[in-house]
């Protein structure tokens, strides 16, 4: 029986609206304009925020970086002497790591030299990395073709290469270039493989513009000195390695400790071992969680300005509900006198503007999915829909349509059955 007077009080909302039908489509529109917005700013965040996490998982969640840089006073310190500035990270370091960290899986060190490749009348300027067997699993790529380095490459400093991608295209544009010897700084070297990134993602992007060789090969045949010149004036510096990438073991949250844990060790170490700050300490999973905290934060101050949407369309639904209240005092007042209880009448109306909540919040989800692919097709910027977006704003829309709801409706059921005969 109550089912039965649901449905009744339900169907006689329904007809009601219908009776001015634009009215109640304007009224509707503004939650759906509110519910599409909402799951628009959140899908655009949330494809915002995955970006940013992306670059970051490139670097590896379970890799620590360290990078030499110039320290700040040799920075505006004036070259008065031929003496090179010597700073940043040292061979030692590596075996020091390596011996010294429980949780260390791989150490990979890596001198990053500034010359230029040919081959035949075909040149390129691109990064030359020094460095180990190693260096392909904790830098983001994979071997397209050849071999990678290998232990005995270093022990030898044997004169061998191994050629990313757009670099072999640059100096191999007509053929194979396995086999092939190319010139490094005038030192001649043979190329053994071929790498790039592991998928069509930028991770390893930028590995792929670059020659891989031997790190005592580098350190043999092109030392630690390095001469640059610029408007006139030369600056010699010495950097044994520009970079160490520091591989942690585990698994899941024991990942987690272990990342943690040892970058804190690493930080103690390398204070120790430097009386000047000149290396930084790069820890992509303390970016990653931050960037994670940074899109929560986000998507709330996103979600709170798109639900000042509804909170609009819900003045309007109460606007309008109070005006319908005004129009229809004969029909309330002849219901009273019918026996109608102060509940029915409140029911009706809150059924009314929950209908038309409800209505816009249907139609706002099925413009909210489509909107975020419009905005990627159109703008280029990531947009991810999740179905939490979806059920977060209709849910927000009929607690709009309740809320704004009940004023109306309780105003219609306080009227006097006797004045409301009376009203014309």
């Amino acid at each position: 029986m109550i089912r039965g007077s649901t449905l009744r009080t339900v169907r006689l909302g329904v007809k009601n609206l219908m009776l001015h039908p634009l009215r109640s489509f304007l009224t509707t529109l503004g939650i759906t304009i509110g519910v599409a917005a909402v799951i628009c700013m959140l899908a655009v965040g949330e494809g915002a925020s995955y970006e940013a996490q992306q670059k970051i998982k490139a670097l590896g969640s379970n890799n620590i970086l360290l990078r030499s840089v110039k320290p700040a006073e040799l920075e505006t310190q004036q070259q008065s002497s031929m003496a090179p500035q010597r700073y940043g990270l040292e061979y030692e370091e590596v075996e020091i790591l390596r011996e010294t960290m429980p949780a260390v899986r791989v150490v990979v060190p890596v001198r990053e030299l500034n010359k230029s490749a040919a081959y035949g009348e075909f040149q390129v300027n691109v990064p030359i990395y020094g460095t180990t067997e190693q260096w392909m699993a904790v830098s983001g790529v994979k071997l397209y073709e050849g071999r990678f380095l290998v232990e005995a490459d270093s022990r030898y400093s044997l004169n061998v290469c191994v050629l990313g991608t757009h670099t072999a295209g640059e100096l191999f544009p007509f053929e194979n270039p396995i086999g092939a010897d190319i010139l490094i700084a005038k030192k001649s070297f043979r190329v053994v493989g071929i790498y790039g990134p592991r998928d069509d993602s930028e991770s390893g992007a930028l590995a792929a513009d670059g020659i891989v060789i031997p790190i005592e090969s580098a350190r043999e045949y092109f030392g630690e000195l390095e001469i640059r010149t610029s408007a006139g004036s030369r600056e010699f510096k010495m950097v044994q390695l520009q970079e160490i990438k520091v591989q942690i073991e585990g698994e899941g949250d024991k990942l987690e400790d272990n990342v943690v844990a040892t970058a804190a060790s690493i930080r103690q170490l390398l204070t120790l071992l430097h009386d000047q700050p000149d290396y930084v300490i790069d820890v992509p999973l303390e970016k990653l969680q931050a960037a994670k905290e940074q899109a929560q934060i986000w998507q709330i101050f996103l979600g709170v300005i798109a639900s000042m949407a509804l909170v609009v369309a819900g003045i309007g639904i109460m606007n309008v509900m109070l005006a319908t209240v005004t129009e229809r005092t004969r029909e309330i007042g002849i219901r009273r006198a019918l026996g109608a209880k102060r509940g029915h009448i409140i029911s009706q109306f809150l059924v009314e503007t929950v209908v038309l909540s409800c209505a816009g919040g249907l139609l706002g989800v099925a413009l909210g999915i489509a909107a975020p692919m419009i905005v990627e097709a159109a703008s280029g910027m990531k947009a991810i829909f999740v179905p939490s977006f979806a059920v977060l704003a209709f849910t927000i829309s009929a607690g709009v349509g309740v809320l704004f709801g009940i004023y109306p409706a309780w105003r219609a059921a306080q009227m006097d059955p006797v004045e409301a005969l009376r009203h014309e």
